[in-house]
């Protein structure tokens, strides 16, 4: 990393969680991600899932061929874990380079997960053929039990899943996803091995009162929910500080317009077309722009076991504050970009 006060050279960042759709949707968001992106771990809970090496196969193809003449980028695939996954089915994807991870959503945590996991021990013995191989599990680490609290439900994860699933299988490399939470946070610093995790931006600058203070706002809904102010702290502390344990995934999750404003609105937040100008700033705002790199483009490289990026990236800050555009026009209608509520001067060197 290269850097005086108003300009920053990085390796060419990554994004380690990304949904993209498919088919015009897909073709229309792609372009916001690999303006800084060089590689995305690509998210399988699509209708139908990725739930094959087939699938993925196939999914991998028809993201090729939306990405422009010229612009490189690798889209790294995961297969959708659910209770009939057959070892034998993950083992041969991964070695054969179709996927980079599985991904373990509890049944109804988010969209399109009511294929996921009911019960966690049913899928130990995939969860111990990938130990074996190395092959991490990715996580959406929450509870879906309607009688605990929505905003304790990754606290309660840690506590009931995942820490026994790792006392089982404490090889098993695995990420917490979009972690939200002092608890979870505090999880991972307190380990020594075999477990990462990824802060998406929207956590990183806005709490729930965005969401729910004067008025529901369906643009700021997303899962996992947006928590209290104390624990978008925690999640800074972690971010800034150049811990290697924690990377960027944006979690970033397009939903037309007319899907988010609806009586059972999607969740999800579009964040990827600004996501690096946001989070320079952020960090600026911190005075931790040193640990910027290592955060958005080496950790999740070094923990996935993938060379670094040779590419470079430039940002640079100007003197007036950058516009970002409030939607997305695609052919099947209309996406709201995320709004980060602040002043952003940092922009990507074209």
């Amino acid at each position: 990393m290269t850097a005086n006060k108003n300009e920053l050279k990085i390796t060419k960042p990554d994004d380690w969680h990304l949904h993209i759709r498919d088919t015009e949707i897909m073709k229309a968001v792609l372009p916001a991600t690999y303006r800084w992106a060089s590689r995305a771990i690509i998210m399988p809970n699509l209708e139908p899932p990725i739930l094959t090496g087939a699938n993925a196969r196939s999914y991998a193809s028809r993201i090729k061929e939306s990405i422009e003449a010229g612009v490189e980028f690798e889209p790294l695939l995961t297969l959708y874990l659910t209770q009939d996954t057959l070892a034998d089915e993950v083992l041969a994807s991964y070695n054969q380079g179709l996927i980079k991870a599985v991904k373990l959503y509890p049944a109804g945590a988010t969209t399109n997960s009511h294929n996921g996991v009911t019960d966690i021990q049913k899928v130990y013995p995939v969860l111990a053929a990938m130990s074996d191989a190395a092959i991490p599990l990715l996580i959406h680490g929450e509870v879906t039990d309607p009688q605990i609290d929505i905003f304790d439900r990754e606290a309660v994860f840690i506590e009931q899943i995942l820490e026994p699933l790792r006392r089982e299988l404490p090889d098993l490399r695995i990420v917490m996803e979009h972690v939200t939470t002092k608890e979870a946070t505090s999880y991972v610093l307190n380990e020594s091995e075999n477990l990462g995790a990824t802060i998406t931006p929207h956590h990183l600058v806005v709490n729930r009162n965005v969401m729910l203070s004067g008025g529901i706002n369906p643009h700021y809904y997303c899962l996992p929910i947006l928590k209290r102010e104390s624990h978008r702290l925690a999640l800074i502390d972690a971010a800034t500080k150049g811990d290697k344990r924690f990377f960027l995934g944006t979690d970033s999750a397009p939903h037309l317009d007319g899907a988010k404003i609806d009586v059972c609105g999607c969740a999800g937040v579009f964040n990827a077309p600004f996501a690096m100008e946001i989070l320079a700033q952020l960090f600026d705002n911190l005075g931790a722009l040193d640990n910027l790199e290592g955060f958005v483009s080496l950790h999740g490289a070094d923990f996935y076991k993938l060379p670094r990026n040779k590419e470079k990236l430039t940002l640079f800050k100007s003197d007036i504050m950058l516009e970002m555009p409030k939607t997305l026009h695609t052919k099947q209608g209309n996406i709201t970009l995320f709004d980060p509520l602040m002043p952003v001067y940092w922009q990507i060197m074209k």
